[in-house]
């Protein structure tokens, strides 16, 4: 069975699907390995490096495309791309299917066998292919960085000669993967970091990590999906919630927001009052900028101002740092690669929970529960 990855070909994506550790991994299983001439090169992994792994590298890109039995990819393979691979050939990548159905038709109607790694149920057997949360560690570990870069002040307490300096104060908006990474990474850089999510359940990780749970009282609801995941709240709770993050906000140099709901645009949790009560110089870092953002004046893409605040709104942060994104994500794919293939072949066993929540297209039906139970 022939493997293949190509250049990513979407804008500002310096990642690679898999790098020569996993080539290298997936020929020891037997199967054989073709790389698209400097597929790795933006994320720091080097041709040489691929063929001293055992992969074969090819100049020509449609040419990895008629060969690949088995295509990976990091982003969705766009459609001039899914239309030159052969039918039946078994795609494994981002494809976040709620929000693209017409890509989801495509892959039916050109008889790929699509697995999605954004749809690996969050079970504990499926950590270690769990790549939505090994991207998201990342986003919220540069978060903090951009925090600290764009802002005007000190992180840490300074005692100097001249006074001393008090220390930032940081706000985090979501305690998921990212939201732990940026209070984490926030307190290693010596600032005062609080935190606020709407599942109670994360208050214990985040106190763990030295910062104090911002407690909004809500009415009964349940706050946290079947994944884990933060519910939208109704707009009785938004409300309340609002006032809190209001007051705490305002008080903040740096304020991160992390918060993103499957399928969803991201939930409004800063709005224009908020920032306008913002000291000048205080930071926003929007990491749901993908999905429309967590502040009302987000831009997605762009660092701009309002009202003295500086917006920073971040896209595909993982890309920023390719190299150890590339190797957790090839990482996460093998695991899961590990489980699919049995004798040098891909076994869609749907009897296997991972493999049936990560199968969005086979023999032209859409498998993927979740996927049936959102679209």
């Amino acid at each position: 069975m022939t493997v293949g990855v190509c250049k990513e070909t979407k804008e500002n994506e310096k990642r690679v699907a898999l790098t020569p550790e996993g080539a290298k991994k997936l020929i020891s299983l037997g199967l054989d390995v073709i790389i698209e001439k400097g597929a790795g090169v933006e994320s720091s992994y080097t041709d040489k490096e691929y063929t001293e792994a055992g992969a074969s590298i090819e100049s020509k890109r449609e040419t990895v495309l008629e060969k690949s039995e088995l295509f990976l990819a990091v982003q969705a393979p766009d459609e001039e791309t899914v239309k030159k691979l052969k039918k039946d050939t078994v795609l494994v990548s981002f494809i976040w299917p709620l929000q693209n159905g017409d890509y989801v038709n495509l892959l039916k109607q050109q008889g790929i066998k699509a697995m999605a790694m954004d749809t690996i149920p969050r079970i504990s057997r499926a950590q270690s292919m769990d790549a939505l949360s090994s991207m998201s560690n990342i986003a919220g570990y540069k978060a903090a960085l951009i925090g600290a870069d764009q802002l005007d002040k000190y992180m840490p307490m300074m005692m100097t000669a001249a006074g001393t300096i008090r220390p930032a104060k940081v706000l985090v908006l979501g305690a998921g993967v990212a939201g732990l990474q940026a209070i984490a990474t926030a307190k290693r850089l010596g600032a005062v970091v609080e935190a606020f999510d709407v599942r109670p359940v994360v208050k214990e990780q985040v106190e763990s990590l030295g910062a104090s749970f911002v407690e909004v009282p809500l009415e009964e609801e349940q706050t946290e999906s079947k994944g884990g995941y933060a519910k939208e709240l109704s707009q009785r709770n938004q409300e309340k919630q609002r006032e809190v993050i209001h007051e705490h906000v305002k008080k903040s140099d740096i304020v991160i927001t992390t918060a993103l709901i499957p399928g969803r645009p991201a939930p409004l949790l800063v709005t224009k009052a908020m920032v306008e009560d913002m000291n000048p110089g205080s930071v926003v870092v929007d990491i749901a900028a993908e999905q429309g953002g967590n502040c009302e004046v987000t831009d997605p893409g762009k660092i701009t101002r309002h009202n003295g605040v500086v917006i920073a709104a971040p896209l595909n942060i993982p890309s920023s740092l390719a190299f150890h994104a590339s190797k957790l994500y090839s990482k996460n794919l093998l695991s899961l690669l590990e489980l699919l293939i049995k004798d040098g072949k891909p076994d869609f066993n749907f009897e296997d929970q991972i493999i049936l929540n990560a199968t969005i297209t086979h023999e032209g039906e859409i498998i993927s529960p979740f996927v049936k139970e959102n679209s």
